[in-house]
């Protein structure tokens, strides 16, 4: 292909074009799939994702739930941190779309006028699969693995070169990884504050994992008291 020739030595443009050239074999209603579930599909499967882990979190309650709901609070805030330090990114290396220098490519989504380094998309699903794996690690490593593809979407659909997304990964680890201190700092308390309140509370742990909590003390508490019998006798 003309592309193939025009991309010389250089492996990222190589590599772009061996994972786009899938779509072009592929059939139409596979590549219309991707094309949705690159744009939207995981982005939502990664929301859905961290409101299960929160439903998990909240339900098995225990003296750490307002820490965690916190991490998962962060999770989707790190999204948008990232997202918010890749415009200046993006405006200083100015790196056009792949589909703007390379003839050739078979381009699902149409309309993309800015900028290509970092994708935003890989950011977004890279630093909520991180902080999920703080807060949980069996949902964090399905986070990963949805960020993983979505990456692989976003060259499939030929809008993104593979360092782009490799950029994206790094930003999201990045911001929710060196950021999640502070952020846990500010955000556990706030948490601690709403699990005492008696209705949103609910938002940090079941009323059914907060009196499995306390009842825990009550055998303790009998067995304290001497025996009526031992009284009368």
């Amino acid at each position: 292909m003309a592309g193939l020739a025009e991309s010389g030595s250089n492996p990222d443009v190589d590599l772009l074009y061996d994972i786009n050239g899938l779509a072009r074999s592929a059939p139409h209603w596979f590549d219309r799939g991707m094309e949705f579930v690159g744009e939207y599909g995981l982005l939502l499967a990664m929301v859905l994702l961290v409101l299960w882990c929160w439903w998990t979190v909240r339900r098995g309650g225990g003296e750490g739930a307002a820490s965690s709901v916190a991490g998962l609070v962060w999770a989707p805030l790190a999204a948008g941190v990232a997202v918010l330090v890749n415009v200046p990114i993006r405006g200083f290396v100015e790196r056009p779309r792949p589909f703007v220098d390379h003839q050739g490519l078979d381009v699902l989504v149409s309309g993309k006028t800015d900028f290509s380094f970092v994708s935003d998309h890989a950011t977004l699903t890279m630093a909520m699969g991180v902080g999920l794996f703080v807060v949980h690690r069996k949902f964090g490593l399905a986070g990963i693995g949805l960020a993983l593809v979505e990456g692989f979407c976003r060259v499939y659909m030929g809008v993104h070169y593979p360092t782009d997304v490799i950029g994206g990964f790094a930003l999201g680890t990045a911001v929710a990884l060196l950021l999640s201190p502070l952020a846990m700092a500010l955000l556990t308390p706030v948490m601690k504050a709403v699990e005492r309140s008696p209705r949103a509370g609910l938002l940090v742990r079941t009323r059914r994992a907060g009196l499995t909590g306390r009842r825990t003390t009550i055998p303790e508490a009998r067995a304290e008291r001497p025996d009526e019998s031992d009284l009368a006798a």
